[in-house]
């Protein structure tokens, strides 16, 4: 009969492998590293874009690297070139402007990392450079502006337009959109259009210019390519001794909580929704990509058309 020493030695090897068991089942699942540089901090729309990626990966236990680029698309290659150095599992990005991103999109390729856009897309010769994209139409957003105020007009309106950050999605294709609206209204005409950058203060100093050309009498509408600028906007009309709301009819884009209160004041007309607030579809997207899972290479968000008759009713509604 074997010992009782040479029995414990035969059953030591089963309890080794049995408490290394238990130690790896122990031990806390890896946390999802995610990387994201955001465009900036421009306008409302952002800074709530901003709460809810960073809210949402609070709540779901996901280590977020964030870098804010401050509207410079150098400063997001930099963020993303340090996400590869420290090796994250996925990239995620709103750029600033749409081309410039092949050379280091290509170099997170190579790294095996992949990408989700956010919010705004890119312009790139292989597709296969990021996952998905998940944002707003923004197409349909400038033809849902137009759409509007050619309602709201008559199809009559000679129009000042205050466009986003130059070479961007967001006002790239608001314009195409708008414009394409515009060519079934001959009686709607562009006349002025500058760059408010996205921002209230920009929107400001470019309607304030606008208002001081010889030809300012025959303005009779303004579309802003986002509510920030529109908002500014309204400061000068009124600096002028004019009525926003009435003196000129106003829409915009973006829906923010600002828009709604100057709409119930009577100064806004229209806000068509743009959602800011999609950090949960992001890091759904970001989890099914980090686990090998095929999703749609774009993904929209449904958004609706808000004018001042619905302004009252709907901003208690309004979170950002």
């Amino acid at each position: 009969m074997p010992s009782l020493s040479r029995r414990l030695l035969c059953l030591l090897p089963s309890a080794v492998a049995l408490v290394a068991a238990a130690s790896l089942s122990a031990q806390p699942a890896k946390k999802l590293v995610v990387g994201f540089s955001q465009v900036g901090a421009e306008s409302g729309w952002r800074t709530a874009n901003t709460e809810s990626i960073k809210a949402e990966a609070a709540k779901r236990g996901i280590d977020l690297k964030f870098a804010d680029a401050q509207q410079k698309q150098e400063n997001q290659i930099k963020a993303l070139r340090s996400f590869i150095a420290q090796g994250v599992d996925v990239i995620a990005f709103s750029p600033v402007v749409e081309t410039g991103w092949e050379p280091v999109l290509k170099e997170i390729k190579t790294a095996g990392i992949p990408v989700v856009l956010s919010d705004r897309a890119v312009k790139v010769s292989d597709p296969s450079l990021y996952a998905t994209q998940i944002g707003s139409d923004f197409v349909e957003e400038g033809r849902r502006a137009a759409d509007w105020l050619a309602k709201k007009t008559g199809g009559q309106a000679v129009i000042a337009e205050l466009t986003g950050t130059p070479g961007s999605a967001p006002a790239i294709d608001r314009k195409k959109g708008f414009e394409q609206a515009l060519a079934k209204y001959p009686g709607m005409k562009i006349v002025k259009s500058q760059s408010g950058n996205f921002t209230r203060a920009e929107g400001k100093q470019v309607m304030e210019a606008f208002l001081k050309s010889p030809d300012a009498k025959q303005l009779t509408a303004l579309f802003a390519h986002n509510d920030d600028m529109a908002l500014g906007a309204i400061q000068a009309i009124e600096e002028a001794g004019l009525k926003p709301g009435k003196d000129l009819v106003i829409v915009s884009i973006d829906g923010v909580r600002g828009a709604f209160e100057a709409m119930a004041a009577g100064k806004l007309n229209c806000t068509v929704e743009c959602l800011p607030q999609i950090g949960p579809q992001l890091f759904d997207l970001i989890e099914k990509v980090a686990a090998g899972q095929k999703v749609p290479h774009h993904v929209r968000v449904e958004e609706g058309v808000f004018d001042e008759t619905q302004a009252k009713a709907e901003l208690p509604n309004r979170k950002y």
